[in-house]
């Protein structure tokens, strides 16, 4: 998602509202409460819970953050303001990884839902997903970005597909899908837990939004109660549904497609591929114009253009373009591919609340610490995925700047106005 350039407008309480639910809501609800229900069943439902009552000391800390280091220019900023350059570079290049790894996660899953309307199996899926990211990237190339008005306008048609899909099919839910409760035992909740964190994230985006407010000790906390509560709804709305209506077939790829042919028929099948269209190329621009700008942080190279560097959209359709090859010769699953972008951005919020624990004070600082011991216990079920943030950690703490060049961490400017993407 992104903010005009240059934009010094005071935010309402109704658009900053808008925006800040529109950070936390993304493609990854087209996907995730199926492969949670996967790993979990029913039991699931118990980390959509605890992760909802996280979300709310994540909100409270990163508005904290976004108060208190107004130009540190997002994660990367508020890590080095509390635990130093090295530790900045490490959270932001985790968090550039994860996002561009991100970008083909969300390719494969629009592309699940157009697979499910005209058929055709993982290879078929692949190649409709190379075809949605080769035609991002040919958008950004041409210097599209998408604004904030258009970003609103995607998360609309979210919400919107979203409460027709659960008040649709609300007439099928069977208590009997409730059992067995825990099918897969109780630490697999955990490892749920850590999948649906894909969703949760979202509040670093909207930090820097903090400076925009008129009066904030008055407006922010309204507004995080209202995007709280309505993602509360949204998140629990859909998993109950998932759950209680698809049953055995929760464990889907297309759980919203298969709550929309509940609600409205075979055109709900047509419908959920619309949306998941237009969702994935909206999400995939603004990962890319989002990590065009990380990247010229964390390298201090400058772009003339209105698009993304050349050199940077050719390694974001290299490496999406081989992962998306991988998972259509069945050598990834999509287990694999979400795996990867989650543990990463459990270490950015590892780094984030570990330094708000040493920089803020008060009611934030409490928030933090709880926060960053259930990011921990969470990282505890990433399993193999852990090695990416420590081969990036290691990467960093062994790199030697070359002489009278200061790293990139230490440009924090966001002078590009930019928020970071969202899945």
């Amino acid at each position: 998602m992104t903010q005009p350039a240059g934009s010094t407008q005071n935010l309402t309480i109704t658009r900053a509202s808008a925006l800040y639910i529109g950070a936390l809501l993304g493609p990854g609800l087209l996907l995730l409460p199926g492969l949670a229900a996967a790993q979990a069943g029913p039991a699931s439902i118990l980390a959509w819970l605890a992760l909802l009552g996280l979300s709310g000391l994540f909100a409270a800390v990163f508005s904290a953050l976004g108060r208190r280091f107004p130009s540190a220019g997002g994660v990367m900023g508020y890590v080095t303001a509390g635990l130093g350059n090295r530790a900045g570079l490490a959270v932001g290049w985790s968090f550039l990884v994860a996002v561009v790894g991100g970008a083909p996660l969300v390719c494969l899953i629009g592309a699940s839902y157009v697979t499910e309307l005209t058929g055709g199996g993982q290879l078929a899926r692949a190649s409709v997903a190379a075809v949605l990211l080769m035609i991002v990237l040919t958008l950004a190339a041409g210097g599209l970005r998408a604004s904030t008005g258009a970003q609103l306008v995607l998360v609309s048609l979210l919400i919107g597909v979203v409460i027709v899909a659960i008040a649709g099919s609300s007439a099928s839910v069977r208590a009997a899908n409730w059992t067995p409760f825990a099918p897969h035992g109780w630490l697999s909740i955990g490892h749920a837990a850590a999948t649906l964190m894909l969703s949760f994230v979202g509040w670093e985006a909207v930090a820097p939004l903090t400076t925009r407010f008129a009066n904030p000790s008055r407006q922010l906390p309204r507004v995080i109660a209202i995007a709280l509560a309505a993602t509360t709804a949204l998140y629990l709305g859909l998993a109950i549904a998932t759950i209680g209506v698809l049953g055995p077939q929760a464990a889907s790829a297309v759980p919203l497609a298969d709550l929309l042919h509940r609600a409205i028929g075979p055109a709900g099948t047509a419908a959920a591929a619309a949306a998941a269209i237009v969702l994935t190329l909206g999400a995939v621009n603004a990962y890319v114009t989002g990590a065009a700008t990380m990247a010229r942080q964390l390298t201090g190279t400058a772009h003339r253009g209105e698009g993304p560097a050349p050199r940077f959209l050719v390694t974001i359709a290299a490496t999406g373009l081989l992962l998306i090859t991988l998972y259509g010769l069945g050598l990834i699953s999509t287990d694999s591919l979400v795996a990867v972008p989650t543990t990463l951005f459990l270490f950015v919020y590892l780094g984030c609340m570990t330094a708000a624990t040493r920089v803020l004070r008060g009611r934030a600082r409490a928030a933090a610490i709880p926060a960053t011991l259930a990011v921990i216990v969470m990282l505890a079920f990433c399993g193999w995925a852990l090695a990416t943030p420590v081969v990036i950690t290691l990467a960093v703490t062994m790199w030697r700047p070359a002489t009278g060049r200061r790293p990139g961490a230490a440009r924090h400017n966001d002078r590009h106005g930019l928020l970071p993407a969202r899945i």
